[in-house]
C-alpha cells in the first residue's frame, strides 16, 4: 500500500494518492490531470476511483477530466447530486482497492454531502482518514459554505458538524493519521495549524472544536469570527456540481501567442483584462497601462479569485517566457477558463514597439518613516482587518485588498496616497488597482509592515491577532 499527500502551496490544498495491487484512488484532485495519471502511470497502477470529499468552493477538482481519461468511476457521498455520471455511496459503503479498503463515512457539516474516506490497511486496521473540510488539523471546516435561504442556515450546519466530529470521527482509535483538505491558509477554515498531516489522538487533545462541550457552544464557537468567503467560492461550487470545460480547451484558448497589434486589438475586441504576472520589483518599473498586476510567483489563484467577479471574463495576460502554461493552469483551478492569449515575447516586445509604459513610485520604509506625519500623509494599509487589527502604524487607513473593488469610494482621486500591505505583494495588487481607476498619486512602500515595524513609525499596541479568512 502507498499514500502519498500531493499538496498544493498557493492553494493550501491537498490531493491525496493511494496504490495497492496495481488500482489506484485519487482523493479531491485538482484541475490539471497529468500529475495524477504519471503518477498512477510509474506504479503501472489503473486508477479505479477518483473520491471527492465534497463539492469544493475554493477550487476547480479535476474529477470530470480524470476520469474520462482514466476510466474511473467518480464517487461522492450520500445527498450529492451532481450533473454528471457518478456513483453516490451510502454511507458505511466500503470501495476495495488492490488489498486495502476505504469506508465512506458520510460527514455533513461543511456541506451537506461532505464525506471522510476511512482508509484499512491489508490486515484490515484503520490507517487514515481523509477528512476534507470536515475535519483540519487544529480546526473545523466552516459551516457558511452551503446556505439556503429559507432552507437551511449555517447554525444548522454547524450542529450536523458537531455530530458528525462525534458520532464518525473522534470514536476512531487515536493512531489514526488525519489527512485533511487544507492547511494553513486557505479560507475554508480561520484557526487551521501549519502542519498538513497529524494523529487523531493528538487531535482529539488541542483542537478546539474536538474538546468537551454541547452541541449549543461548539455552533457558538464554529460560528463566530466568520467574515464573508471570497466571492468566486460559490461560483466553483456550482462548476464542481453542474460541470465545466475540458482543461485541455482551456488550455487551447489561452496558449495563444499575439503580437503587440494582435494583444492590443483583442483588449479592445473582447474587452478582456489584462494581468501582469511578472515579479512585482520588476512590475512597478514598468507596465501595459490600464493592467493589472497579480504576480505568479505568490497566491495567484487566490488573489484572481478574490478579485475579479466574472468567471467569464476574458483574460490576456503578461508573462515571463516559458510559463505561459502554469498560469492558464492555475487560472483554471480556480474557475477562470477564459484565458484568450499572452502577449508575445513579454513585456519587452511592448517596449520596443514604442508603446506607452506606466510605473508606479515607490519608497522604502525608511525614507516613509522620515517624512511621517499623521496629519498630512494617507497611508493605506491593505491587509486584512485582522492584520491591522493586530497592530499599525497610527494614523494608517485600513483598505483590504480583499474589498477593493467594494471600497473604492473611500479614496479620493485628487490625495496622494502610500500603500503598504505585509510584503509588499498585496500593495502592488491594490496599487495597480487604483491606476486602472484612474489614480495617479500613489506611492508604494516596498518593505511593507514588516520594513515599517524596524522604523521608529509610532504603532498600536499589539494585540493577540483575530484569524480572519
Amino acid at each position: 500500500m502507498k499514500v502519498e499527500q500531493i499538496y498544493t502551496g498557493c492553494l493550501a490544498e491537498a490531493a491525496y494518492y493511494i496504490e495497492s495491487k496495481g488500482e489506484a484512488v485519487i482523493i479531491d484532485p485538482l484541475r490539471e490531470t497529468t500529475p495524477y495519471i504519471e503518477r498512477a502511470s510509474a506504479d503501472g497502477a489503473k486508477i479505479k476511483y477518483v473520491l471527492e470529499t465534497h463539492f469544493h468552493a475554493d477550487f476547480v477538482s479535476g474529477h470530470l477530466d480524470l476520469a474520462k481519461k482514466t476510466g474511473a468511476t467518480i464517487v461522492y457521498g450520500p445527498t450529492a447530486a451532481p450533473n454528471y455520471d457518478v456513483h453516490v455511496a451510502e454511507d458505511g459503503e466500503v470501495l476495495k482497492v488492490g488489498d486495502v479498503t476505504i469506508t465512506v463515512l458520510h460527514t455533513p457539516g461543511h456541506t451537506m454531502e461532505s464525506s471522510s474516506f476511512l482508509l484499512k490497511d491489508e490486515n484490515g486496521k484503520d490507517y487514515a482518514i481523509f477528512t476534507g473540510d470536515a475535519l483540519f488539523l487544529g480546526d473545523v471546516g466552516r459551516p457558511d459554505l452551503a446556505i439556503k435561504q429559507g432552507e437551511i442556515t449555517r447554525e444548522d450546519l454547524a450542529g450536523f458538524l458537531y455530530d458528525s466530529l462525534r458520532n464518525k470521527i473522534m470514536p476512531l482509535a487515536d493512531d489514526v493519521i488525519v489527512y485533511p483538505g487544507h492547511g494553513a491558509g486557505s479560507a475554508c477554515g480561520k484557526k487551521m495549524s501549519s502542519d498538513t498531516w497529524g494523529y487523531l489522538g493528538d487531535q482529539k487533545k488541542t483542537n478546539y472544536a474536538l474538546q468537551p462541550m454541547s452541541k449549543e457552544a461548539f455552533i457558538k464557537e464554529v460560528t463566530d469570527g466568520l467574515v464573508e468567503p471570497p466571492q468566486y467560492f460559490p461560483k466553483n461550487a456550482v462548476m464542481n456540481k453542474m460541470g465545466y470545460d475540458s482543461i485541455d480547451d482551456v488550455m487551447q484558448r489561452g496558449m495563444n501567442p499575439l503580437s503587440v497589434r494582435a494583444f492590443k486589438a483583442a483588449w479592445a475586441e473582447e474587452e478582456a483584462l489584462v494581468i501582469d504576472t511578472r515579479v512585482q520589483d520588476v512590475f512597478v518599473k514598468g507596465f501595459i497601462p490600464g493592467s493589472i498586476f497579480i504576480g505568479i510567483d505568490d497566491n495567484f489563484a487566490m488573489w484572481v479569485g478574490a478579485l475579479i467577479t466574472d468567471l467569464k471574463t476574458p483574460i490576456l495576460f503578461v508573462a515571463e517566457n516559458g510559463r505561459e502554461e502554469e498560469i492558464i493552469t492555475r487560472l483554471a483551478r480556480v474557475g477562470y477558463d477564459f484565458p484568450i492569449g499572452y502577449l508575445e515575447d513579454g513585456f519587452n516586445a511592448w517596449k520596443s514597439a514604442g508603446e506607452d509604459v506606466d510605473t508606479i513610485e515607490e519608497i522604502t520604509a525608511e525614507t516613509f518613516a522620515k517624512s511621517y506625519d499623521t496629519a498630512g500623509i494617507n497611508l493605506l494599509d491593505v491587509r486584512k482587518e485582522s492584520e491591522h487589527n493586530a497592530q499599525h502604524v497610527v494614523g494608517a487607513q485600513n483598505f483590504p485588498l480583499d474589498f477593493i473593488n467594494k471600497n473604492m469610494s473611500e479614496v479620493d482621486r485628487n490625495k496622494k496616497y502610500y500603500l503598504h500591505c505585509a510584503g509588499g505583494y498585496r500593495s502592488v495588487i491594490a496599487a495597480s488597482i487604483l491606476r486602472s481607476r484612474g489614480f495617479e498619486k500613489l506611492v508604494n512602500i516596498k518593505e511593507g509592515f514588516k520594513g515599517l515595524q524596524e522604523t521608529e513609525l509610532p504603532m498600536t499596541e499589539y494585540q493577540e491577532q483575530i484569524t480572519e479568512l
